[in-house]
């Protein structure tokens, strides 16, 4: 053989080999061996109520329920359909029934399917399931987690078929996904911080899984490295939540950030549309501890440093057309100065959600309207009508570009064609007059 060929086989050993380590950290699932793997869920016996009473708050701060349940159906029996740039992926049934569910799961399997995306018969799961955020949660919750599941009233109900074109429908892929994007590790606290920061970290990058919306996305559905910098979502936009001042939360002192988070409104903010389930199902029942700790680890980070624009002047034609549309339609409501009203209408003066680089969900908002949060603290639950009947594509443009630049607010100006192509996504009819 020559030299040549020689190294080049050598090269290729050692590639081999090196793929083939690679694979085998990213599988390996020893750090679940801590669970029982003899006993199933139908035979064990009845766990101690101290522990499905933490287990539930697991369930809680992972938006279990969400993702688990139909609205209007059986409790996490599965089939709720989540939307992805590939595809719908359906939620399973992982209440213990015995046919359909995880009846004849151990608490290893349980523990390698969320931790690992694994399934009991060593199917690869999707990351719409966010084992890659789960992997974070400690031995401790993932006990009680699973002493809460097994309690839970069995449902028969068999899972949905996914609608996932070609390549997508290949569960072996996943392998090649996860080596790239799935970081095999559990969570380790930084010394130099505090303990409210560590369990802030805890909770953001683990049952609260943040990053699933907040991070952009490449091409293959892997976390870019623009960390909770904001991202689009299945049409809507997830905001930059990092301690950044101008896009993030960086404006908001941590008493805001939980108050949003507890009642799904503050001083200028009001949670619509994903967040407001988010907030409905999950963070309004955090404890006030866990919610000061999430604001202390937000605002730690240094987000994307945005550069402020130049809002655009107040007597270009497109700012006096938006001032006219906003005096006609939106005044009465979100107020002179766009102040808004605290706890019930979104304020837009000097709002980081209203000048993000994205306008889509202020878009679909007033195409479509929206609901507010309602939580135990804010039972109002305010509702925006919809627009799409009277206001055209260049009227709801120019509102939009009037307040994404006015009150302290500068963004870059919306343009009627792109909400002319988000009324045709969402299906709306056009509107029935020429203008406002």
């Amino acid at each position: 053989m020559s030299k040549k060929k020689l190294l080049a086989a050598t090269v290729a050993s050692l590639a081999l080999v090196g793929l083939a380590a690679a694979l085998y950290s990213n599988n390996n699932t020893a750090a679940d061996d801590v669970a029982d793997d003899q006993v199933t869920a139908a035979q064990a016996s009845p766990a101690d109520p101290a522990a499905i009473a933490r287990g539930a708050y697991v369930a809680i701060q992972g938006d279990c329920a969400a993702c688990h349940s139909v609205p209007g159906g059986k409790p996490f029996a599965g089939g709720y359909g989540l939307q992805t740039p590939f595809g719908v992926v359906y939620s399973t049934n992982i209440t213990p029934a015995l046919n359909t569910g995880l009846g004849h799961w151990t608490e290893r399997d349980f523990f390698r399917a969320v931790r690992h995306g694994k399934h009991k018969d060593g199917q690869l799961l999707y990351p719409a399931m966010p084992y890659n955020a789960y992997v974070r949660f400690n031995d401790d919750d993932m006990h009680d987690l699973w002493a809460y599941i097994r309690s839970l009233q069995p449902v028969e109900q068999p899972a949905k078929q996914n609608t996932l074109g070609f390549p997508y429908n290949i569960r072996l892929a996943m392998h090649g996904w996860n080596l790239l994007f799935f970081d095999n590790s559990t969570f380790q606290a930084d010394p130099s911080q505090s303990e409210q920061w560590n369990r802030g970290r805890y909770l953001v990058d683990g049952a609260g899984h943040c990053a699933s919306c907040h991070t952009p996305k490449n091409l293959l559905g892997g976390d870019t490295g623009r960390y909770l910098q904001g991202a689009e979502v299945a049409g809507s936009h997830a905001p930059e939540i990092t301690g950044e001042r101008y896009h993030g939360l960086g404006a908001w002192n941590a008493e805001q950030i939980q108050q949003y988070l507890k009642t799904g409104s503050n001083h200028q903010a009001v949670a619509s549309g994903t967040m407001a389930e988010v907030v409905e199902f999950s963070t309004q029942y955090f404890t006030d501890q866990d919610l000061a700790a999430i604001a202390v680890y937000l605002l730690s980070l240094p987000g994307s440093q945005s550069a402020r624009p130049k809002a655009l002047a107040q007597a270009t034609p497109v700012m006096r057309r938006g001032a006219a549309v906003y005096e006609y339609n939106c005044m009465a409501c979100h107020n002179v100065a766009g102040e808004g009203i605290p706890g019930m209408v979104t304020a837009f003066a000097d709002n980081p959600g209203i000048r993000a680089p994205s306008h889509s969900n202020l878009v679909t908002t007033v195409l479509s309207g929206s609901r507010a949060a309602i939580t135990d603290a804010n039972v109002t639950g305010a509702g925006m009508p919809s627009f799409d009947w009277k206001l055209s594509d260049a009227d709801i443009a120019a509102v939009l570009t009037y307040v994404r630049n006015s009150w302290g607010n500068a963004a870059p100006e919306v343009q009627a064609v792109e909400v002319a192509k988000v009324r045709k996504y969402l299906g709306k009819p056009g509107n029935l007059q020429n203008s406002f």
